[in-house]
């Protein structure tokens, strides 16, 4: 069944600006291959049935599947007898049993809406920005609290590129198929990368998540998994970049690594787990 959309006030992709948030505590994690850097803005929601669902605002396929079974390891994606939720269904999440004016959650896509949403223009400077912008867009077009995500490839050795724009590197004209863009992203990464040795070629995925409720930003957090950057491509999986993204202590590109190794690891996964904190800091338990 689609989701009706229930906006607060429509906006356009042309009209809006990301909302700076206020009242910022940070802390870090470390890990073998990835950290994780969170911000929680300390407006608190006072009414815990405004998380009855929430929608994931990302139209990149490879990113909904990772953010799903992110979410399903969590117990996101699980009803209340444990069985699993079939892929591309929504998902249940469990509230806390000792609160009973909670509700359980229902994750939903942009592909669960009635409406389609147009996209917004992302034109921060940063993974924080952008993902800010898309949560708190997406959130007040359709009236439901709203997960986004930012995330791109940083190449130190171009200055951090092609970061903010890793989706549209290459510049291709009209909207080819997603996978023939990657393509192109990864002709043009290797290219700027030429004569460039393998011990300078480091580089990082990372990624921002923002949960927002209409203009408020309820949690924010980041991930990154650190690797160096190789000519030829190896593996199957993944998405982007994945090919060419060697994790030097796996001896293995994150297209080899098995969905389950990757989502342990990957800045997208570190980040959705350090979320899954913030949740219950909002009174969400997955």
């Amino acid at each position: 069944m689609k989701v009706a959309l229930r906006p607060r006030h429509w906006v356009t992709s042309t009209q809006w600006h990301v909302v700076t948030s206020h009242g910022v505590a940070s802390t870090q994690w470390h890990a073998t291959v990835a950290y994780v850097v969170v911000s929680h803005t300390m407006g608190r929601m006072s009414e815990a049935h405004r998380l009855n669902t929430i929608l994931i605002a990302t139209n990149n396929p490879g990113k909904a599947r990772e953010i799903e079974a992110v979410l399903s390891e969590c117990g996101a994606g699980t009803l209340g007898d444990k069985h699993p939720v079939a892929p591309g269904k929504h998902s249940v999440a469990r509230m806390d049993d000792d609160d009973p004016h909670l509700d359980a959650v229902r994750w939903v896509t942009l592909s669960d809406l009635e409406a389609e949403i147009p996209e917004p223009v992302e034109d921060q400077d940063s993974f924080e920005g952008n993902s800010q912008l898309k949560a708190v867009y997406y959130s007040r077009a359709s009236g439901l609290v709203t997960l986004a995500d930012d995330s791109g490839l940083e190449v130190d050795a171009l200055g951090g590129a092609p970061g903010v724009y890793s989706a549209r590197y290459a510049e291709v004209e009209g909207e080819p198929p997603r996978a023939e863009r990657d393509l192109a992203n990864n002709r043009k990464l290797i290219a700027a990368l030429a004569g460039v040795q393998a011990s300078a070629r480091t580089a990082r995925f990372r990624c921002v998540l923002t949960l927002a409720d209409g203009d408020r930003v309820l949690a924010q957090a980041s991930g990154a998994i650190e690797g160096q950057i190789i000519d030829e491509p190896r593996g199957e999986g993944g998405f982007g970049y994945d090919p060419h993204f060697l994790v030097p202590e796996l001896g293995k590109t994150t297209a080899e690594l098995p969905a389950e190794h990757k989502n342990r690891i990957s800045h997208r996964g570190v980040a959705l787990r350090l979320l899954r904190g913030l949740l219950r800091g909002l009174k969400v338990q997955i």
